[in-house]
């Protein structure tokens, strides 16, 4: 790690910066997951192996190829592409995406865990800490993952869409990614947050609502916020994506 990468009054090893948090004694904390609690982006990572493996049709295959490389090109929003890789599944068997998302999450996902990351989640659940995973991820895919940080299904609020008769709907629940994330906790969690982690400009605006924002191995959009707000930031440990 470059010591320059270090921000002024950031913690400067992993046990200085889970006691920095747990001398806080947050009783309400949310994590961003993707780059904040594990290397990589399992959005796109599902989405892709969907693709690869032939899991949807043919046709949504060839579109959502096409798609993928307009929004890389700017063409498409965020947050469209966020809801657009749960929506492909329309007409799915929810059960037959869930047993997807967890094999993919276990083959892919489970190595590159941030290990201070998960230390921290489990030692603020052991003070009574309230924990939640907020994600623009399909909630399918953060679901597999949280069983190893201990947070239920209940206290995750990622992309999510609407399931009928077992069927995946295109009929969008919420996409939580930038001012979605802390509208999200405001309709659901509806209390302000001791504590928030994340590591990108989709997190900032839930950053920016939180008492204590951390700020975990930014991109250099949140990097350059991070110095003007003087939030404290966390370069975790690196750890080999699979």
């Amino acid at each position: 790690m470059n010591p320059e990468n270090r921000k002024l009054n950031s913690p400067s090893s992993s046990a200085d910066f889970i006691q920095t948090v747990l001398q806080l004694q947050p009783r309400l904390a949310v994590f961003d997951c993707d780059g904040t609690l594990w290397s990589g982006d399992a959005g796109f990572g599902f989405f892709d192996w969907e693709l690869t493996r032939g899991l949807v049709p043919v046709d949504v295959i060839r579109w959502a190829r096409v798609r993928y490389a307009d929004y890389l090109a700017g063409k498409v929003s965020e947050d469209d592409m966020c809801a657009e890789m749960v929506t492909i599944n329309r007409g799915l068997a929810e059960a037959d995406v869930m047993r997807a998302a967890g094999e993919f999450f276990e083959e892919k996902m489970t190595g590159a865990f941030f290990p201070e990351m998960k230390d921290l989640v489990l030692q603020l659940q052991d003070i009574g800490c309230e924990v939640w995973a907020v994600s623009s991820t399909s909630e399918w895919v953060i679901q597999a993952g949280m069983p190893h940080f201990r947070i239920p299904a209940s206290r995750i609020l990622a992309a999510a869409v609407v399931v009928e008769d077992g069927k995946v709907t295109d009929k969008v629940i919420r996409v939580p990614s930038g001012k979605g994330k802390p509208q999200a906790i405001r309709d659901v969690i509806v209390r302000t947050p001791d504590a928030v982690f994340g590591n990108s400009i989709w997190d900032a605006d839930m950053l920016e609502i939180a008492r204590h924002p951390f700020v975990i191995n930014p991109t250099s959009e949140l990097s350059a916020i991070a110095g003007e707000r003087k939030w404290p930031v966390y370069y975790p440990d690196p750890v080999i994506s699979l």
